[in-house]
């Protein structure tokens, strides 16, 4: 795929904003493989499917022959970075940083190809860099062109405090591009003003300034929130394979499709087909079979993908639930007030008697205990006897 317009095609699927196009034209004439550009503060030992629409996207690039960098901020880390926050993000420990680190290299490369892509750590260049390196490279940028920043902006506004440390992760992050002499990086929507920051450095220093390439922030299971640990609504791709299709296959029919977008390697031509054939009347559940399948596979193996297909038919087609059922949100707390509020039983004592007569069953599976809590976040299938099924989110 060497033409240009095929080329700018898969990079900008599934993208939110690129800026600057013109400008990327003009590096992919060049001809030469560009330098593109990744950072990641291993701020966590998993990552999650939200995390890998960056990833894919590096890939994307490491398949049309450029030069892949995945960042590992391990310097960076040790600040934290106060994008979308609130508060002041605590930093994390040395050794903290350094292990889950090593966590994230071993999950990467379920995706990217380890022989074409470049592992880097920020520590390389700020720790020599030092005191007066930094103070020079904090006096290229005001208070006040910092508080342009959204997050930044609403914080003091509201008089909550902004540490001094988190001005320096934007120039930090900037700093990054100038260091690595990145052609393109590419961050998250909620990233712009950082990437943005890394033109103007790059700019500074004498050198081209980076394309930046934003993706957008994954939806997580309830098709609500960022897909996120702390929220439960969220797919790791260490899960076991059985777990990683279940949660796909609870996903609603219209996400799906922002999934297959974000996080399939399917051609756009194939999930245009996919959506034909769904228009044609295929069962959506059909579709997300193959998107589920292929998504184990890319962490688990072929196998593991069929696998887990198998066992899901076997646990839930074949104990006839129904492909249509109502589509529910509810408030997150204890399985008998749960089924309550989606309607499946009139009270929490009936939910009660129908557990303890083991008519009730979560995701396929039977449920013996009463206490149990069912989260924010999750997407399950409740049912209670042979014909009351609900697909319920809580909220």
């Amino acid at each position: 795929m060497n033409d240009i317009p095929s080329q700018l095609s898969l990079i900008k699927r599934g993208a939110d904003e690129l800026l600057v196009e013109a400008e990327l034209i003009e590096k992919l004439k060049s001809g030469r493989p560009l330098r593109i550009k990744a950072g990641f503060d291993p701020t966590a030992p998993d990552l999650h499917l939200g995390h890998t629409v960056l990833i894919n996207k590096l890939r994307h690039f490491q398949d049309l022959g450029h030069h892949v960098m995945f960042l590992i901020g391990d310097f960076t880390g040790m600040i934290g970075d106060p994008s979308g926050k609130n508060t002041t993000r605590p930093p994390l420990s040395r050794e903290q940083i350094l292990e889950n680190a090593q966590t994230y290299r071993e999950q990467v490369f379920k995706i990217l190809d380890p022989e074409k892509t470049e592992v880097c750590f920020n520590s390389n260049w700020f720790e020599p860099l030092g005191a007066a390196g930094m103070i020079k490279l904090a006096a290229l940028n005001t208070v006040a062109r910092m508080l342009e920043r959204d997050d930044f902006s609403r914080r003091y506004a509201a008089n909550q405090p902004i540490a001094i440390h988190e001005f320096l992760y934007p120039l930090c992050q900037g700093y990054d591009s100038v260091a690595m002499k990145a052609d393109v990086e590419l961050g998250g929507t909620d990233q712009k003003f950082n990437l943005l920051v890394g033109r103007e450095l790059q700019k500074h220093y004498g050198q081209a300034p980076q394309c930046v390439l934003m993706m957008p922030l994954l939806e997580g299971l309830d098709g609500v929130n960022k897909m996120s640990k702390s929220l439960g609504n969220y797919v790791g791709i260490n899960e076991p394979p059985e777990e990683i299709f279940g949660k796909i296959m609870s996903v609603s029919d219209v996400l799906m499709w922002r999934y297959f977008e974000l996080l399939s390697f399917k051609s756009s031509e194939e999930v245009s087909a996919l959506k034909g054939q769904v228009a044609d009347g295929v069962n959506p559940r059909d579709v997300k079979f193959e998107l589920a399948k292929e998504l184990v596979a890319r962490f688990h193996g072929a196998v593991a993908g069929e696998r887990a297909l198998l066992n899901f038919i076997a646990r839930f087609q074949r104990s006839e639930m129904p492909e249509n059922m109502p589509e529910i949100a509810v408030p997150a707390g204890p399985a008998p007030q749960v089924l309550k509020l989606a309607g499946l039983v009139a009270s929490t004592s009936e939910a009660m008697r129908m557990i303890d007569g083991g008519a009730v069953r979560i995701n396929g599976e039977k449920l013996e205990d009463k206490s149990m809590r069912i989260e924010v976040g999750e997407t399950v299938v409740l049912q209670v006897g042979k014909r009351k099924f609900a697909r319920v989110t809580l909220t």
